[in-house]
């Protein structure tokens, strides 16, 4: 039965949480603005708030603020654990098993040397330490084996949180970091049940033990198949009618704290479960990037920094006045540092990887925090260790943690990684800027027609191969047969087929784009309506679509199905979004193909800009007034270009009519293909491409590629 709280719990619960998050908040902009990792400041906020200077100066009004019952501690530390819960989930969403796959050799090398190495130096430190550090009672040997597993874990939340804030996340080492530091929670688990067994039984239950492990495998291996399809199925019901963040924000939380649960009933900490879940949850394409921005925007302002200054509110200093207990403290801090290090920077060079590599290595994974503290709690719970020993170990995480982010910092420092890494992180950058080509999966509609196969061809030089494709047969009689060409040309990709049923094939392409796709490429026909090439179906696109439309219409009078790799590209510059998507798309291909590329910008004169256009419409494709900015823009689209590593030559051009010059550049150039942006405007009840894009897709020879970027476009 539930019990009511008293007004006076109530104020002393709102009081702590208002406090503690201020003050941590406060000092970790203050360490933030230094340069320190602001989780530094968070733990610190906690020293200061504890018995060590706040219980000192005000022993009175400390006593209200903390005072002796369960029921408000109980309150306060919930409310922590939910915060450093979602920060984990949070840090399994940015966990990349791909690439912690390509480094397993590494992985458990590391882990081995940064496990092994500090247990042995916290065993002879147990065995070395005062009696005085020893709980009343306690087994010399239990004593010893609690400051051992104290000092060999990490704290993958803190660990992540200072990757995260020095912006080394996505650093390959980081990932390794992340990697080792889940080893070293998962491994620091068991051992906890092993000695707390020890402790209060006074033998291991080795039936015991091998339960936990094969909970906690089995757990794995259903998190990332009988999850992963619930959490697929879940995110993509609430997702149908469009981006519901309240819906997929629900499905989130009840995976986490399902997984927690399941790993808390197995005597493993739930944290290790939430973590579980931030990466299956990941791994759904149907997740919303607006879900981990809101959970991050709550967790990393209130939840996270509420945990952290906790955890040292039951530091006290005081208690290491003596001499002695202040030297063995120093010890245990030296120790837990250089052992740490030692074996985590041995398994990385035994691994072979570089000097630089291993030190950072080793100092990331000095970062201690939520574990050693559990750890040292456990054991001051059980009696084996008092209050002094207590203190020490708890003193530990907070100064190898800043020990650990300055240490990286300066390993850092001008080390850009390997070439392979510059690279992958250029990539990643580049990606994220784009307008269009990201590593969001592509949806496909097609007929199998030669113009879907040239589509899909397009598609696949330009976009990421980690994109995946889903192809959507439209039409009854379409079978698996006549898409084969289309999934062919995508090999080596991620394919899955998806047939459309129902009189409205349109209605079902766009309910389907809902699910987190990020384009959708249609072929063109050549069954041409008054005036153009696009099919009623691209007009619906065009019109509804809330995704990005490449549309390819194939070069015309080939004899083949595939236009094969286009050699020279013609991309008109105007300096708007949907250029810009056009110039990414044809940068890619050159990156690819090693297509030349002719950035070409048609200024057009100030006597014909002052004629009327059919419609009222100007000409897309070009400036209207004759200002010079065409230099400027080729000069930046060509930066653009050289910088996703395209073949690129300039041209600038005066001309009444954009479509003619263009069209004639191509031939000039014996170009076999156009790229070219296009905004969507209403004409006649159809979606209107602008004169230039439409002259083009009608006259042109050579292959031409529109590019719409949608409706947030220019």
């Amino acid at each position: 039965m539930l019990e009511s709280l008293t007004e006076h719990q109530l104020l002393v619960f709102w009081t702590q949480l208002l406090v503690l998050v201020a003050t941590a908040r406060l000092f970790g902009t203050i360490l933030r603005r230094i340069g320190l990792p602001g989780v530094i400041g968070e733990l610190a906020a906690g020293l200061v708030l504890g018995p060590s200077v706040f219980g000192r100066l005000w022993p009175d009004g400390f006593d209200w603020f903390l005072p002796d019952d369960p029921v408000q501690s109980g309150m306060l530390q919930s409310v922590a654990w939910l915060g450093v819960g979602l920060l984990l989930v949070l840090t399994g969403f940015e966990t990349d098993l791909g690439l912690i796959g390509r480094q397993g050799r590494a992985a458990v090398l590391v882990s081995a040397g940064s496990l092994m190495v500090p247990f042995a130096g916290g065993l002879a430190v147990g065995f070395a330490l005062p009696e005085a550090f020893v709980g009343d009672g306690a087994e010399r040997t239990v004593f010893a084996l609690f400051v051992a597993t104290a000092l060999a874990v990490s704290s993958l939340a803190v660990v992540a949180k200072i990757l995260s804030e020095l912006g080394f996340m996505r650093r390959d080492f980081g990932q390794l970091t992340v990697a080792v530091g889940m080893a070293n929670d998962l491994v620091g688990w068991v051992l906890l049940g092993i000695i707390t067994g020890l402790a209060v039984e006074g033998t291991v239950s080795l039936s015991g033990i091998a339960t936990t492990i094969v909970g906690i495998a089995v757990i794995g291996v259903l998190a990332v198949t009988v999850g992963q399809r619930v959490v697929d199925w879940s995110l993509r019901r609430v997702r149908r009618q469009g981006e519901n963040l309240e819906g997929a924000l629900t499905i989130t939380l009840i995976f986490a704290l399902t997984i927690g649960v399941a790993t808390q009933w197995l005597g493993v900490e739930a944290l290790l479960g939430m973590f579980v879940a931030g990466v299956v949850l990941a791994r759904s394409r149907f997740h919303q990037a607006g879900v981990v921005a809101t959970l991050e925007t709550v967790t990393l302002t209130f939840f996270a920094p509420l945990f952290f200054a906790t955890a040292g509110l039951r530091v006290d200093l005081g208690l290491l006045a003596d001499g002695e207990a202040l030297m063995w403290a120093v010890v245990i801090i030296v120790v837990a540092l250089t052992t740490k290090f030692a074996g985590a920077f041995i398994g990385a060079r035994v691994a072979r990887l570089t000097t630089r590599e291993s030190v950072a290595l080793g100092a990331g994974l000095n970062a201690r925090g939520a574990l050693e503290i559990i750890i040292a709690t456990v054991g001051l719970g059980l009696g084996v260790l008092n209050d002094t020993a207590f203190t020490a170990i708890v003193l530990v995480p907070i100064v190898t943690s800043l020990a650990a982010s300055g240490l990286l910092r300066l390993t850092v420092r001008g080390w850009s990684g390997t070439s392979e890494e510059q690279a992958r992180l250029e990539r990643e950058e580049v990606l994220s800027r784009n307008v269009v080509v990201r590593e969001q999966r592509i949806l496909l509609p097609s007929r199998g027609t030669a113009n879907s196969i040239a589509a899909a061809q397009v598609l696949h030089f330009a976009w990421p191969a980690q994109a995946a494709v889903t192809v959507m047969s439209v039409g009854d009689s379409l079978d698996e047969e006549s898409l084969q060409p289309v999934v062919d040309v995508l090999h080596e990709r991620s394919v899955e087929v998806h047939r459309v049923g129902g009189d409205d094939p349109a209605a079902e392409i766009l309910a389907e784009a809902q699910l987190g796709y990020g384009v959708i490429g249609v072929g063109a026909s050549d069954l041409a309506r008054a005036g153009g090439v696009i099919t009623p179906l691209v007009d619906r696109l065009l019109s509804q679509s809330p995704l990005p439309v490449v549309i390819v219409r194939r070069a015309r009078d080939l004899d083949r199905a595939l236009p094969g790799a286009f050699t020279r590209a013609v991309v008109p510059v105007t300096g708007s979004r949907s250029s810009r998507a056009a110039q990414e798309i044809a940068g890619e291909l050159s990156a690819e193909l090693g297509t030349e590329l002719l950035l070409a910008h048609v200024t057009v004169p100030k006597e014909a800009a002052a004629r009327s256009r059919p419609g009222g419409y100007r000409w897309q494709g070009a400036s209207l007034l004759d200002t010079g900015v065409g230099a400027g823009l080729l000069v930046q689209a060509q930066a653009h270009a050289e910088g996703l590593g395209a073949r690129v030559r300039t041209a600038e051009r005066r001309a009444e009519n954009p479509a003619d010059e263009i069209l004639a550049l191509v031939d000039d150039e014996e170009a076999d293909l156009i790229v070219v942006g296009a905004s969507v405007r209403r004409l006649d009840d159809r979606p209107f491409l602008g004169h230039t894009v439409e002259a083009i897709l009608e006259h042109a020879t050579a292959t031409v590629v529109v590019v719409v970027p949608g409706a947030a476009a220019d």
